[in-house]
């Protein structure tokens, strides 16, 4: 017998593209609903090469006999759902920020601490990271586990993609806009994305930083180690698809180039392509709709004792969201419900 499941916010960008993982994955569903606002009910989603769903409202969907509740609407949204689909027996698998720091939740990269899933019954609920933090962390990994990460600076270069549908198109309206010489709209982002860089992602905080920068910074400590120190600078690329991240390790032990590059190509989930070639690397373009998260430009920092450079590249929307949240999802399935029972 398979599962009953729920996709919560399934016309958004990573809603669709939870459904279509279900179906390439062939995730052991008998049956799949899709839930968004009102003002989406009626209306048809695919699902798989095939199928189509209809839109069911949220607002008044009875979660009864639902096991799993893939959810991505908002965190406004999720935090007045999420708690009365648990309540309903389902689990919610969350991809908004409203339950990541909550310390009965647990927040989860299966190939980074996906033994934390067993903690899920405190709330039934189980917290998606956020986009730049999954690549992150994966990558960091194998490399903490070798040698312990002291520091970590990261700049990243995030997609459009990121801010939802409406950011894509605004990026290509401002980038036809400045071939025909229209008039420069702004609307979804604080300034020009086309032809330009952001330095900003999401609002200001008290000490300068952006939220997008406290989310990577107080996430992989969570995740991975709360003792590492870790600087962010999150900017907004006029790429539609595709994260980027340059990062700078430091270690408490000795670690050469080769042997970090040995730890990333035998780790789980993580593709090296590393050629000191034109070429030898993986950029945001090459990285859409593939589920690796990919590193590249691996090489020794010379300033800094046991000191790395690396550069990682992810689909935001397949492993930084809608495929992280699938694989907790079949985890949590292959270890912890029991449909039989």
């Amino acid at each position: 017998m398979g599962y009953r499941v729920a996709v919560v916010g399934a016309t958004g960008n990573v809603g669709r593209e939870v459904l279509t993982t279900l179906s390439e994955r062939n995730f052991p569903a008998d049956d799949v609903v899709a839930l968004a606002s009102d003002r989406s009910a009626g209306q048809a989603v695919s699902f798989g090469e095939d199928d189509e769903l209809k839109i069911q409202n949220l607002a008044t969907f009875d979660f009864k006999g639902i096991d799993i509740v893939l959810s991505s609407p908002g965190a406004k949204v999720s935090a007045e759902f999420a708690p009365r689909a648990a309540k309903a027996g389902a689990v919610v698998i969350d991809n908004t920020s409203q339950f990541r720091m909550d310390p009965d939740v647990p927040l989860i990269v299966p190939e980074v601490n996906g033994h934390a899933i067993a903690d899920y019954g405190r709330r039934n609920i189980i917290a998606n990271p956020n986009c730049s933090t999954i690549q992150m962390v994966v990558a960091l990994k194998p490399l903490h586990d070798l040698a312990v990460i002291d520091r970590v600076v990261v700049n990243t270069y995030q997609s459009v993609s990121g801010a939802g549908r409406a950011a894509m198109d605004e990026l290509f309206a401002q980038t036809r806009g400045i071939f025909v010489n229209d008039a420069m709209e702004k609307h979804e982002f604080t300034k020009q994305i086309a032809f330009n860089v952001i330095p900003q992602i999401d609002v200001f905080m008290d000490d300068g930083s952006t939220k997008e920068e406290w989310k990577m910074m107080v996430e992989t400590k969570k995740i991975l180690d709360p003792r590492i120190k870790i600087a962010v600078t999150c900017v907004r690329v006029p790429v539609f698809i595709g994260h980027a991240e340059a990062i700078n390790i430091s270690f408490e032990n000795p670690i050469s180039a080769e042997e970090a590059r040995a730890a990333l190509t035998n780790a789980p989930g993580i593709i090296v392509i590393d050629h000191h070639t034109d070429e030898g690397f993986v950029t945001p373009a090459e990285c859409a709709g593939e589920d690796a998260v990919y590193v590249s430009r691996i090489r020794e920092d010379f300033t800094v004792e046991n000191g790395l450079n690396i550069w990682v590249v992810s689909d935001n929307l397949r492993k930084g969201a809608a495929l992280n949240a699938v694989q907790i999802a079949e985890a949590l399935v292959a270890g912890y419900l029991d449909k039989a029972a």
